[in-house]
């Protein structure tokens, strides 16, 4: 006889806040979904939604997706630079 094998739940909370609120919500939801068996997987969160998920030490309790960082001047959310015309081809 095998277990049922938990499901996971994606996440995605690139709108949230980043505040105590937002941590609050996520770890009891994770709490409830696991007492249903289930998992949460965390994507699209801020860089600064990582870091109180760390400082109220739920880094190992919430699957938290690696998230992209804008480079240096790169502006988020993909909008690309575009040269101008008269740029010769690199």
């Amino acid at each position: 006889m095998t277990g049922r094998r938990p499901s996971t739940i994606v996440c995605d909370v690139g709108a949230l806040a980043p505040d105590a609120l937002a941590v609050d919500v996520l770890a009891r939801l994770q709490l409830a979904a696991r007492r249903l068996g289930h998992d949460i997987r965390v994507r699209n969160a801020s860089s600064e939604l990582r870091d109180l998920l760390v400082f109220a030490g739920l880094r190992d309790v919430l699957r938290v997706e690696p998230g992209w960082e804008p480079e240096e001047r790169e502006q988020p959310f993909g909008v690309e630079e575009e040269g101008e015309l008269d740029d010769p081809p690199a």
